[in-house]
């Protein structure tokens, strides 16, 4: 087994991306975007008319450049606003990434719906054709936050217009030299790499397309790849919807830990007992304990086995696990933004809160309108976004996605979520967009406003803070992960009041340890810095380290496969014993199958059902040999070759007409068969199961 850590993240919003190579296949975890390099970009303009001419044509790109001035200055100048770049932003993805070839990767795994955005870019690349498992909560979340992504950046399309240029303008080299030192740090990487990894925004094509390519999961659900590996999703605790995965192959089986939440008062709480495999990868790079420990001590115990419940059985580690000191912890900070947004709105000042967290969003939301009503304020609540309505819409209707206390709720006949009963009550208002005709009716200062985007570049966000900058009673709620001081540069002089808070976003580093022992697995693959805390000697598993950028080889511990062989084969073998050793030995004849993970060996006569042995097809089938198959079944249809350009002309449909419409889609890997009649799909599937070769 190979672990190549491609990043390890930065915040909730930048989960980490790692790249496993097992069994023969290449699995991808999570893809996401570096959002905290977005503010090194101007947000757009307030006012088009009150640039200067120099302004103007930066904005524009099409300036002219006097780079022996540049050269000749001295000194740099104070980062100001006007050293940010005045362009059509780009996102930062993974560096890393860029130097695999997509067309080898067979599988993509995402744990949460921030692992998720970065997956347009991966997809819409020539050779991609790996199979993207998710959950089916984190699917519709990451396709939300996605569309929204798509629909605040065309603010800045409309106002820059298309870039035709291969190259971007402001990654010319010479534009690249004139950048603030500041910025070309975001921009460049410590090495200059990272300029590799700035993508230009993708389409709303590019997610429809992106979409189709993701198989669903619920948490539990068995999917089975190439009969070679089980994969299987379970609760984090994280977000609504977010994993952590089980792989299960012939050699090995592995559980994969992405940043995790014992208790969460939304999302169904983490399964960690389901993880229990023979390999952990550790994958929570989220806690600041983790990180106050590294900087403070070179090396420090993470937890004192004398401190453990006397005989450390599983009960007693279980317990410690779930000791719910956290959530309260959580609600404290909860309570505590509430008391500053009243206080905030008492004074006759507005509250602005762009977070994408729905969770957190949520427990806000109810908060907020709780503390209001007891301070008897008549304070509008605003929520502002293109998705604002499908987000919550969807919300309200995925209980088996939710904490037990969320269930509970709904199987007594309450409301699951408090902001049902804000909307019928008129306490909270969703609106599409700032400059939407029924918000500018409805709008009323003081006001608490829940909007996109985190970044403060993209979104209702820019406009409203640019109201509200300079007011010194109005509050902004940011959470960790951002640099303030960058992201607030264009909103300078900035007299309104900032909180920055921190949620947990993962697990803390008390508790890695038991939940290690709890695990007991063989071997556990952790990250450096924390595999320096722990003391290899005392413990029952095998401590692999790994680091950003390096591959990891973990040793298997199977020398040997296990074979299932069936009665018939077993009461047929003549068995004979080796001279040296006391050891029986005999030769095997059959029909080998692999699926599930298993190998199985059945009698050569016996026919093996499908379902025990699925058919692996190659090969592309003839058109018209499978529209003459299907017309003898009685199938009739029509072929159509569908050109839009370069990457898709090989994609040719076959439209059935009768006896119900449907669409065949051949491609040049797969084929998809779309019908709404079960028994119709299996006529088709055994109509090119006749014309295309197979085992």
């Amino acid at each position: 087994m190979e672990f190549t850590c491609l990043s390890k993240g930065g915040c909730f919003y930048f989960p980490p991306c790692h790249m496993l190579n097992i069994c023969g296949f290449r699995i991808q975890f999570d893809c996401p975007v570096d959002f905290s390099a977005l503010p090194i970009f101007s947000p757009v303009p307030f006012d088009f008319d009150v640039l200067s001419d120099k302004e103007l044509s930066s904005h524009l790109g099409h300036d002219s450049l006097n780079l022996e001035n540049v050269s000749e200055e001295k000194t740099e100048k104070p980062l100001d606003v006007g050293s940010l770049i005045k362009a059509e932003p780009c996102y930062k993805i993974i560096k890393n990434l860029c130097l695999w070839n997509p067309s080898f990767t067979n599988i993509v795994l995402i744990s949460s719906p921030m692992g998720m955005l970065g997956l347009p870019f991966l997809t819409r690349e020539k050779g991609f054709s790996a199979k993207i498992y998710a959950t089916e909560a984190t699917t519709k979340l990451g396709k939300i936050m996605m569309d929204d992504l798509v629909a605040m950046h065309m603010e800045f399309k409309q106002f820059y217009g298309s870039e035709d240029d291969a190259i971007l303008h402001w990654m010319r080299p010479e534009e690249l030299k004139l950048l603030h030192r500041a910025l070309r740090g975001v921009a460049f990487g410590q090495d200059g790499a990272d300029l590799g990894g700035w993508m230009p925004m993708y389409s709303a094509a590019d997610v429809k397309d992106c979409m189709q390519k993701v198989e669903t999961l619920r948490y539990g659900e068995e999917a089975c790849y190439n009969g070679a590996l089980v994969i299987k999703a379970f609760s984090s605790g994280l977000e609504i919807g977010a994993c952590n995965w089980t792989i299960n192959c012939p050699k090995r089986d592995i559980a994969y830990i992405s940043s995790s939440i014992f208790f969460s008062s939304n999302a169904m709480d983490f399964d960690y007992l389901a993880l229990q495999k023979e390999t952990i990868i550790y994958s929570d790079f989220s806690s600041l304990e983790l990180m106050n420990a590294i900087e403070n001590y070179t090396r420090v115990p993470l937890m004192d086995n004398n401190l453990l419940p006397l005989g450390s059985n599983e009960e007693a580690l279980a317990n410690l696990l779930s000791d719910p000191a956290e959530t309260v912890e959580e609600s404290e900070k909860l309570s505590f933004i509430c008391s500053c947004a009243i206080q905030s709105v008492e004074s006759g000042g507005s509250v602005l809160i762009p977070m994408n967290r729905l969770g957190v969003t949520l427990q806000l939301l109810e908060q907020i309108s709780a503390s209001l009503d007891y301070s008897n304020l008549k304070v509008p609540i605003y929520f502002i976004s293109s998705v604002a309505e499908e987000l919550l819409a969807f919300a309200n209707v995925i209980p088996e996605w939710l904490c037990k206390q969320r269930q509970q709720k709904l199987f007594s006949g309450e409301q699951v979520f408090a902001f049902v009963e804000l909307l019928k009550e008129k306490k909270l208002h969703v609106f599409p967009a700032v400059h939407s005709p029924k918000l500018l009716m409805n709008w009323q200062e003081p006001c608490i406003v829940f909007c996109p985007h985190w970044s403060l570049r993209l979104g209702p966000v820019v406009h409203l803070l640019r109201r509200w900058c300079g007011d010194p009673s109005s509050l902004l709620v940011l959470e960790n992960g951002l640099n303030v001081e960058l992201a607030l540069l264009p909103f300078k002089p900035m007299n309104m009041k900032v909180l920055q808070c921190s949620f947990q976003s993962g697990i803390k580093l008390e508790k890695v340890q038991p939940l290690l022992k709890v695990l007991q697995p063989n071997f556990a693959v952790l990250p450096e810095n924390l595999s320096r805390l722990i003391n290899s000697n005392t413990e029952s598993f095998t401590v692999f380290s790994y680091s950003e950028g390096k591959t990891l080889c973990v040793p298997n511990l199977k020398d040997s496969l296990e074979l299932e062989i069936t009665s018939d084969s077993a009461m047929s073998f003549c068995w004979r014993k080796l001279h040296q050793g006391n050891v029986d030995i005999t030769r095997l004849k059959g029909e080998l199958s692999l699926n599930c993970g298993k190998f199985k060996l059945f009698p050569e006569n016996a026919q093996v059902a499908t379902d025990q042995r699925p058919l692996i097809h190659w090969g592309q089938p003839d058109l018209e040999k499978l529209l003459t198959v299907l017309s003898k079944l009685g199938i009739e249809g029509s072929l159509q070759q569908e050109v839009s350009g370069a990457e898709s002309s090989n994609v040719r449909f076959i439209h059935i007409h009768d006896p119900t419409t449907g669409v065949i889609e051949i491609q040049e890997s797969m084929t998809i068969i779309s019908v709404v009649d079960k028994t119709l799909s299996a006529r088709i599937f055994y109509a090119l199961n006749s014309v295309l070769d197979g085992v």
